[in-house]
């Protein structure tokens, strides 16, 4: 009996030293995440904090302002937004490239509120007519940084009718989305990336914008130079690559990049 209370003890106190030794090594990780990555970030978070021990402390922002508040002087462990701007990090010695990884991809889509006509977006011309036709439009306002805005308002540029496209564009707020724009009768098509759209009741998705209007944007995650805990940082990025990972970026409407 004795022996086993000892032997007991023995198994407690090894519990309670791995116990610690996992409590001195979890970090608080600083992550700022482009906006277009939040509903993944907020499902995943918990997961990577659970099988982890480390916690997370998200900053979100539109890709332009996150990028701005880097240049800015804000300091963060890891920042996942549209490549483009990581790579500025790397030319201005914020990053290492060895140190960027891509994890996601997504394209730009179009959308209606449910139950109206699908219109004709099947080429760059039928868009064109489709929207010349339509009483209003909304898609992400470019001043505020989005990607997907400052993307789409070039191709109004492109199919020359950005000027009548002014009057009758509805820009959702700051901290609103161009879905529930659409969903609440505001404007009749709606422009956007499809993680934004796909989780929105009351649209429905038409397709994705055509041919080469089309814009692929590959979000990668950078660990930043003046992180102290790059180990921890390291195993987010990592998770952000998992099989389990790349479910819920697919079901949330975006795809794992590739390497």
């Amino acid at each position: 009996m004795k022996r086993r209370s000892v032997v007991a003890a023995l198994h407690i106190g090894c519990m309670c030293c791995l116990w610690l030794a996992i409590a001195a090594e979890a970090a608080e990780l600083n992550v700022l995440s482009a906006n277009a990555m939040r509903a993944i970030m907020e499902d995943l978070g918990p997961k990577f904090e659970r099988v982890t021990g480390h916690t997370l402390a998200f900053t979100f922002a539109t890709a332009g302002a996150a990028v701005k508040r880097v240049q800015g002087g804000e300091t963060f462990d890891i920042v996942i937004s549209p490549e483009r701007g990581i790579q500025s990090f790397v030319k201005d010695g914020k990053a290492v490239a060895g140190n960027v990884t891509l994890v996601t991809r997504s394209g730009i889509g179009v959308a209606v509120r449910k139950g109206a006509p699908k219109p004709d977006i099947s080429s760059p011309n039928a868009l064109k007519r489709t929207l010349l036709a339509a009483k209003s439009i909304t898609y992400s306002n470019p001043a505020f940084g989005g990607a997907s805005g400052i993307h789409f308002a070039k191709v109004l540029d492109r199919l020359g009718i950005a000027n009548d496209m002014k009057p009758k564009t509805v820009f959702p707020p700051q901290d609103g989305s161009v879905g529930d724009v659409v969903a609440n009768g505001e404007a009749e098509i709606g422009v956007t990336q499809f993680q934004g759209l796909i989780a929105v009741a009351g649209i429905e998705i038409v397709g994705p914008l055509p041919g080469d209007l089309q814009d692929t944007i590959v979000f990668a995650a950078a660990i930043m130079g003046g992180t102290k805990s790059a180990e921890a940082s390291k195993a987010l990025v990592d998770f952000l690559r998992t099989p389990e990972a790349a479910a819920v970026i697919k079901a949330k409407g975006m795809e794992p990049a590739a390497q």
